[in-house]
């Protein structure tokens, strides 16, 4: 096509000379323009694609990353969730054991104070005093004993001799004679009951007898011990005339004999004697009070 025209025949002369003007300039820098342009345009929509490539695999890698992290979060909150309800059960028995260690505390403090009573320095020194006790009281009832025996021989010894006096006596008063042979028969059965107490059978936990007693100890000594099942706390009564005298607690055993203090008497005017029966109290609380 021929656009070439006259400038005379345009019908508008200023529309022709701009046209005019635009022939004349280059061709080259219009085409690169939009050589430009159109890369452009093809660098934006390569972007954009590539954009959204990208945003998917970061949306997919963040979710791949979410599971474990989820998984472990919810293993963490049933662990944490454990951990509350051992904690809520650890507060629980802590705050028994506090209670049970205040009862023990408070009980020892008036175990303290009883030992004390009992004439006790201290509840941690009170086995080498009651050990003193016990083998003073032993000791005492084993001099009783040798006395005992010592007596019985001098009236055995008496009562030969006056039997033989009698004998070869010819004169003297028929009744004063008379008294004497009683007072010896008298003598005699009393020797005969003394030695006839060794082959009694051995005592039981309910049958019992007080051998010694030391007062300004308020300690007692029975003729109960390990033999019989006597055990360190054993509560025992006093008996006479069957009426309880008086309620004792063992503190030391040995084999054939048990030491025990005072705790009650059950009247201030009679005292424990010596031949008193002894029996466990099987109703009474161990424990001290």
């Amino acid at each position: 096509m021929n656009l070439r025209f006259a400038i005379g025949d345009w019908p508008f002369p200023k529309l022709a000379i701009g046209i005019s003007r635009l022939r004349k300039v280059s061709r080259a820098p219009i085409i690169s323009g939009l050589a430009i342009g159109a890369a452009l345009v093809c660098y934006g929509s390569d972007a954009g694609n590539g954009s959204l490539s990208e945003s998917k695999i970061d949306t997919a890698a963040q979710k791949a990353m979410a599971e474990p992290l989820l998984e472990q979060s919810e293993q963490l909150r049933k662990q944490l969730s454990i951990a509350q309800e051992s904690l809520k059960a650890l507060t629980s028995s802590l705050a028994e054991s506090n209670a049970e260690a205040e009862e023990l505390r408070r009980k020892y403090s008036d175990l303290e104070l009883r030992m004390e009573a009992l004439g006790l320095a201290s509840a941690s020194k009170d086995r080498a005093k009651l050990e003193q006790r016990l083998l003073a009281a032993v000791s005492d009832l084993q001099l009783a004993h040798k006395e005992r025996d010592e007596y019985r021989d001098q009236m055995l010894r008496l009562n030969e001799a006056v039997l033989c006096y009698l004998k070869t006596s010819q004169a003297g008063d028929a009744k004063a004679r008379m008294d004497v042979e009683a007072q010896l028969r008298s003598t005699n059965t009393l020797i005969t009951k003394s030695t006839s107490e060794r082959e009694l059978p051995e005592p039981s936990l309910m049958d019992g007898s007080v051998i010694s007693v030391k007062e300004e100890w308020s300690f007692v000594v029975g003729n109960l011990g390990e033999k019989q099942g006597v055990k360190i706390g054993m509560p025992m009564r006093v008996m006479r005339n069957n009426r309880k005298i008086a309620t004792l607690r063992v503190v030391d055993v040995r084999q054939k004999i048990c030491g025990a203090v005072i705790q009650e008497m059950d009247s201030e005017k009679e005292k424990i004697r010596v031949g008193d029966h002894l029996q466990v109290d099987a109703h009474h609380d161990v424990s001290l009070r």
